[in-house]
């Protein structure tokens, strides 16, 4: 119970702060909700979303999905299976698998394109400081 004789709440945030916490626009989090990514956020008295801590925790998660570069439809069905409870643990490991062994790939591809954009840098560089020597002979 409250101080004031009702029953504990769990703190919650409005669509605007959770807007703020995140960097995600308010209709970005409506979309969300709209494509089934997020489900069951609470409402006030009023109809206005209220946003638990759980439903932050998940945010935070799709946000690593989608940095990552999991698809919208990739997140929506990890989105269903989670949903669905533990008879699809198995489903959404595999998802996760799939999707972590993808980026591995990518992981690799990038460094490749550093280490080639640091020889093409380090060229240039070469380049610009035997260009000002000869300026200054």
């Amino acid at each position: 119970m409250t101080s004031d004789g009702g029953p504990h709440r769990e703190p919650t945030l409005t669509i605007a702060q959770v807007s703020e916490l995140t960097g995600l626009s308010t209709d970005t989090l409506r979309y969300y909700e709209r494509s089934g990514l997020i489900d069951g956020v609470g409402r006030n008295a009023g109809n206005q979303r209220r946003y638990a801590a759980a439903d932050i925790a998940w945010l935070e998660f799709l946000l690593r999905l989608r940095d990552t570069g999991m698809s919208i439809a990739d997140m929506q069905r990890f989105a269903e299976l989670r949903a669905a409870g533990d008879p699809a643990i198995a489903e959404r490991l595999a998802i996760l698998r799939e999707h972590r062994g993808g980026l591995a790939d990518r992981i690799r591809s990038l460094r490749r394109a550093a280490k080639a954009l640091d020889e093409k840098i380090n060229h240039y560089e070469e380049l610009l400081a035997g260009q000002q020597k000869r300026e200054q002979e």
